[in-house]
C-alpha cells in the first residue's frame, strides 16, 4: 500500500448526529425506550405464541420468526447507537463494522422474504382453504422459514466480501450504524464495479420479495372480491391487515431511505429514515400483529388470565 494517500485502517468514526450534541441526551433516552419496548415486546410475542395451548398455524410459525429477526436486527444497530451516543470517541473497530453490516443486511434481507413467505400463507389460506393444512405442511413451513435466511445471509456475505476489499481514505462514516451506503462513501478507489454489485444484490432482494407479494395479494384480492357475502369479504381481508400494515411500513421506509438523491441535506433524511427502519418499526411489529392479529389477542388473554386469576 506504500505510496498511496491511505493507510490501513484499523477502525471507523461513526459520526452520524454528532453534528447535534444538543440531542444527545434526547436521543439516548428515545432509543433506550423504544430498544427494551422493542426486545422485551418481541419477545413476549415469541414466548405467548410458544405456550399457547391452541395449535400453532403456519402463521404462528412465521410470526415467531418475524420478531426474532426484529429482535437481533434491531440489536445490531441499537446497543452501539446506544454506547456512541454517551461517548467522546464514538468509534467501531474494523472487524466490528463489518461484523454490523454483515449481520444488519442479512437479517433485513432476511425479513424482505419471511414477509414473502407469510404472503404466500395468506393466499393459500384465502385461495385454498380446504388444502391448507396439505399445502402448508411443516415440510413446506420449514423450507419456507429456511430459505429467506439463505437468500438474505449470502446476499450479506457477497456484499461484504465486495466492500471489504476496498481501500478507504477516511474513517468518519457519517452514520449512526455501518451502513453500505455510507461506507462505500469512504472508498479512495473507483468503486464502480462494488457498487454494482450491491445495487444487483439490492435490487434482487427488495423487487424479487415485492414481486411475490405483489402477486400473491393480486390473486388474494381476486379470491375476496368472488365472495358473495360482506362478512366473508371482511373475514377474508382482515386475516391480511396486520401483514399489509407490516410490508407497507416496512419497504416504504427502505425505499425513502436508499432512493434518496445524493446531497447534504437527504444524508440527513437518511439517517432518520434509517431510525425508523432500524429502530422504530422493530418495535412496530410486536403492536401491530397483537392488535390486529385475532389468535394473538386471545392468546394473550389468555396468559393475563392464568397470571390474574
Amino acid at each position: 500500500m506504500a505510496g498511496n494517500n491511505f493507510t490501513e485502517v484499523t477502525f471507523f468514526i461513526l459520526s452520524g448526529f454528532a453534528n447535534h450534541p444538543e440531542l444527545q441526551i434526547s436521543l439516548f433516552m428515545m432509543f433506550l425506550f423504544i430498544y427494551l419496548f422493542t426486545v422485551l415486546g418481541n419477545l413476549g410475542l415469541i414466548l405467548l405464541i410458544s405456550i399457547d395451548s391452541q395449535p400453532h398455524t403456519p402463521m404462528h410459525f412465521f410470526l415467531s420468526n418475524l420478531a426474532f429477526i426484529d429482535v437481533f436486527y434491531s440489536s445490531t444497530v441499537t446497543p452501539k447507537a446506544l454506547v456512541n451516543l454517551q461517548s467522546i470517541r464514538k468509534t467501531i473497530s474494523f472487524v466490528g463494522c463489518f461484523l454490523q453490516m454483515y449481520f444488519f443486511v442479512g437479517l433485513v434481507c432476511s425479513e424482505c422474504f419471511l414477509l414473502g413467505s407469510m404472503a404466500y400463507d395468506r393466499y393459500v389460506a384465502i385461495c385454498n382453504p380446504l388444502l391448507y393444512s396439505v399445502v402448508m405442511s411443516q415440510k413446506v413451513c420449514r423450507g419456507l422459514g429456511v430459505m429467506p435466511y439463505m437468500i438474505g445471509f449470502t446476499n450479506s456475505l457477497v456484499s461484504i466480501c465486495v466492500v471489504s476489499r476496498l481501500a478507504f481514505c477516511d474513517v468518519s462514516i457519517n452514520h449512526f450504524f455501518c451502513d453500505t451506503a455510507a461506507l462505500l462513501a469512504l472508498s479512495c478507489v473507483d468503486a464502480f464495479s462494488t457498487e454494482m454489485v450491491i445495487f444487483v444484490l439490492a435490487g434482487f432482494t427488495l423487487l424479487s420479495s415485492l414481486f411475490i407479494i405483489t402477486v400473491t395479494y393480486m390473486a388474494i384480492i381476486s379470491a375476496i372480491v368472488q365472495i358473495r357475502s360482506a362478512a366473508g369479504r371482511q373475514k377474508a381481508f382482515s386475516t391480511c391487515v396486520s401483514h399489509i400494515m407490516g410490508v407497507t411500513i416496512f419497504y416504504g421506509s427502505l425505499i425513502f431511505t436508499y432512493l434518496q438523491p445524493e446531497n447534504t441535506s437527504s444524508l440527513t433524511q437518511a439517517q432518520v429514515a434509517s431510525v425508523f427502519y432500524t429502530i422504530v418499526i422493530p418495535m412496530l411489529i410486536p403492536l401491530i400483529y397483537s392488535l390486529r392479529n385475532k389468535d394473538v389477542k386471545n392468546a394473550l388473554l389468555k396468559a393475563f388470565q392464568k397470571l390474574f386469576p
